[in-house]
């Protein structure tokens, strides 16, 4: 374990023992944070070592599938009293996005905590929270003698930060995840600025797409008809014209969130050789999500009209393009959500349902028909998921592991369903 590194003013700031000493959770959690699990090198072999450590130290085995070369997931299991009964999944991914080291007050990958209990790193609400939130309240609840009857599983995969095409998607086909018995599933969610907790039940469908449009090439010096440049100005009208009207849409409303739009944003330019030769083709791509709400084959169609009305010849592939457009199921009668969300009424928990606007592992969950609830506890706390100078504070953190220290048992103890043992 690296020292503490606190900022210059952490003079009272944190939650302290009565000998002065850190919270072992708060102190655990800074750990996690300083290993360097960062895109595109991220440091798996650490993550993966932390981990056994962890799992001795719960008494858990730890199972570890390596879905792609170098991509291994990794599974802690805690047996239930009945184990024909469907598991928990508690899920977490391992890696972070990169960071512009210039722009944040401390090093990324150091933890600093400032006076006010603030934890500065990459990966403090994306999602290395949850993760030891996760691990602490199965240590406390074990300790505490507690058993169960449903399995629980807690599960720490790779590459959720690149699209999960090497991690959590590739998982989901192989035979170890079906053996898991999943019966419901927390993910990650995100912060919340106000009072209430934010849970996702659904989300947007990513679509990464690129157009490509060939044209007459030439001289620099002419007027040469029919460009890939002309195409190319046709296409981005047409994709950030519908931008402007998802925009003004979500703009109006008042009910709508982001996730109840779709967003389209352009994100490369490709194209041309020389300053005075007109390029024989050129490229570009759109990062776009789409609501359940969308009729997505409709949405392709769309997608065509624009291409023909932009010129001949131009085509268009996708990176990437979830058709699934599962949601999980929030209706009282619904036993998993009456479980989950009556075990946050009584902890006087104000919650909010809203689709997912960017995406997460739980859309694979969900495409397989598994139940799966975006959760991260953490109110009173601006969004600073991939942005500079991402924190959170020791206290909300601490105010985490309560929370699942309720919820697990409680979706733990449901009773059997139909169809279960």
């Amino acid at each position: 374990m690296l020292p503490d590194k606190d900022g210059p003013s952490n003079m009272g700031g944190g939650t302290q023992g009565t000998d002065g000493r850190e919270d072992p959770s708060v102190t655990l959690f800074r750990e996690y944070l300083r290993l360097k699990t960062v895109h595109p090198q991220p440091d798996y072999d650490a993550a993966l070592g932390f981990l056994d450590r962890i799992a001795s130290e719960l008494g858990l085995p730890m199972k570890k599938v390596e879905v792609c070369p170098g991509r291994v997931v990794a599974i802690m299991t805690w047996v239930g009293t009945n184990p024909a009964l469907r598991s928990i999944l508690l899920n977490s991914h391992t890696d972070v996005v990169p960071v512009y080291s210039e722009h944040w007050k401390y090093d990324a990958f150091a933890a600093v905590k400032d006076a006010e209990g603030n934890i500065y790193a990459r990966g403090t609400q994306d999602m290395k929270s949850v993760t030891i939130q996760y691990i602490e309240a199965i240590r406390r609840l074990k300790a505490e003698g507690k058993k169960f009857a449903r399995t629980i599983h807690l599960m720490f995969v790779p590459d959720e930060e690149v699209g999960g095409h090497k991690g959590m998607e590739t998982f989901i086909k192989h035979p170890e995840f079906k053996q898991l018995n999943i019966g419901f599933a927390l993910d990650e969610g995100l912060a919340n600025p106000g009072e209430a907790y934010t849970v996702f039940y659904g989300e947007r469908s990513p679509w990464w797409i690129t157009v490509h449009c060939p044209g007459s090439p030439g001289h620099g010096s002419r007027f040469v008809e029919n460009t890939a440049a002309e195409k190319l100005r046709k296409i981005i009208n047409s994709f950030l014209d519908f931008r402007e009207k998802e925009k003004h849409r979500l703009d109006i409303s008042e009910c709508f969130t982001l996730g109840d739009v779709t967003t389209v944003n352009m994100t490369m330019v490709n194209g041309g050789v020389a300053y005075n030769v007109i390029p024989a083709e050129m490229d570009v791509s759109f990062d776009m999500r789409i609501p359940p709400t969308v009729n997505l084959q409709e949405f392709e169609e769309q997608i065509k009209r624009w291409c023909q009305e932009a010129g001949e010849g131009i085509t268009y592939k996708f990176a990437q393009k979830h058709m699934d457009q599962n949601t999980t199921s929030t209706e009282d009668t619904d036993p998993w959500w009456n479980t989950f969300s009556s075990t946050c009424k009584s902890m006087n928990m104000t919650l909010t349902k809203e689709i997912f606007p960017a995406a997460t592992d739980s859309r694979f969950i969900r495409a397989v028909g598994l139940p799966a609830i975006g959760f991260s506890p953490m109110n009173h706390t601006p969004i600073l998921l991939h942005d500079h100078n991402e924190h959170l504070n020791e206290q909300v953190f601490l105010r985490g592991i309560q929370v699942y220290e309720r919820l697990v048992p409680a979706l733990a103890s449901v009773p059997a369903l139909l169809g279960e043992a």
